[in-house]
């Protein structure tokens, strides 16, 4: 009899797995791609005397370390104060292969060409919707600082809006260099989107 109830109460919740005896080994620490953290699992509450059962995990970045693909942290407001401070800022990127170049013209001919125009001259497709469009071959543009013009690119200004989220660091800093060829009239053809390395 003692058998028969001990066995029909261990059966009673099929659903649950029971106490997990060491958690770390049971949940992986490791932040899968796109995967939602279980809140009833995962806690980031520092104070171990608060946190339960639950494991702690930290989804902060180590400090001083680079997110993947992004080429030295710019750290500029986008205030006034940034906006002349980034006048003093160099391009990190110094020289880029004819390949990178071709892929910077593609950049921008998908994300700034559409206001801008293929050659900067401000005449792209939304040029005649939008009205005050910049013509990057100006003067005033082509005196503008590499830093300047990423911190444009970097946080919008006016009716442009940021393109952070679409570019990384890299590929914002490698359109500045294009649209530095727009300004010298040395463009070369840019890339087809369908024969470059997708990364």
């Amino acid at each position: 009899m003692i058998l028969v109830i001990v066995v029909v109460i261990s059966c009673d919740n099929k659903r649950s797995p029971g106490h997990a005896y060491m958690p770390d080994m049971a949940y992986s620490r490791g932040y899968e791609t796109y995967a939602q953290r279980d809140s009833s699992i995962f806690t980031m509450e520092k104070d171990y005397t608060r946190r339960g059962d639950k494991i702690y995990y930290d989804n902060m970045p180590v400090a001083g370390t680079i997110k993947m693909g992004e080429l030295h942290p710019y750290s500029l407001l986008n205030d006034s104060n940034g906006y002349k401070m980034s006048a003093g800022i160099k391009n990190p990127i110094d020289s880029v292969s004819p390949m990178q170049m071709a892929e910077a013209g593609r950049l921008y001919n998908i994300n700034c060409g559409i206001c801008h125009g293929e050659k900067g001259t401000a005449n792209g497709p939304m040029s005649a919707k939008i009205g005050a469009i910049a013509n990057l071959t100006l003067p005033n543009f082509i005196s503008m600082s590499d830093g300047t013009i990423f911190h444009v690119i970097t946080y919008g200004k006016n009716d442009m809006g940021s393109y952070a989220a679409q570019l990384n660091r890299e590929q914002r800093w490698m359109i500045v260099k294009y649209i530095r060829t727009l300004q010298t009239g040395t463009t070369t053809k840019t890339a087809d989107s369908t024969t470059m390395k997708k990364g």
